[in-house]
């Protein structure tokens, strides 16, 4: 698989990465504030700023790794003004189906994906969407199946415009993947993730081969 030219909404960037290894959190699994840095340049929620300032970071290598103080991530957690999203089994498979909708209406190739109770893994490309598109599509026809099967995480809750709180976080990460190398340990690594979280490997429809 050469590298290419990729479109990003309407620009053109040459040479661009082949592919995206994107990981989104669900709602209260990665903080504004968390220790180990975010995306986040301000904290919106005055709860939360009791914990202490965004934690902006610009790695685009994940920090999830990095020693940090676990107990007072924890203890902004508390602060949240509702519950984290734990996806149960049931749930995690109409996110699937959900990302299978995505795949079909926006043409994602996606090579590789995890999905977890807090956090989803996808190696991913498209050579029309940036990143953040690709996010809004992902998110998107996953909480609308979730809503389909009455299975969304906050049901019976409500926001003070009326909708439902969000079940996905804001932003998430995004890892660009530059040569063929990069693709399949990315793939790799998403393979694996479940196994790392003591549950059996996923095996998802809509995946399709990488082939360099």
């Amino acid at each position: 698989m050469a590298n290419e030219r990729h479109t990003y909404g309407g620009g053109i960037v040459n040479e661009g990465p082949l592919a995206f290894h994107l990981v989104l959190g669900t709602y209260g699994f990665w903080l504004p504030n968390d220790p180990r840095g975010s995306w986040s340049t301000f904290v919106g929620s005055r709860a939360l700023r009791e914990f202490g300032p965004a934690t902006k970071v610009t790695t685009r290598r994940s920090v999830a790794g990095q020693s940090h103080d676990g107990a007072g991530r924890r203890a902004a957690k508390t602060a949240l003004k509702y519950p984290e999203v734990f996806l149960t089994g049931h749930q995690a498979k109409a996110v699937g189906d959900g990302f299978a909708e995505a795949v079909r209406r926006s043409d994602l190739t996606i090579f590789a994906c995890s999905i977890l109770p807090q956090h989803v893994h996808v190696v991913v490309v498209n050579d029309h969407l940036s990143p953040e598109r690709i996010w809004v599509q992902l998110k998107g026809e996953a909480t609308k199946m979730l809503n389909r099967r009455s299975m969304h995480p906050h049901r019976g809750m409500s926001r003070n415009d009326s909708s439902r709180p969000h079940v996905w976080a804001n932003r998430g990460w995004c890892v660009f993947l530059d040569h063929d190398e990069d693709v399949s340990r990315a793939i790799q690594y998403v393979v694996d993730n479940p196994i790392r979280d003591g549950k059996p490997i996923q095996r998802w429809p809509f995946v399709v081969p990488f082939v360099p």
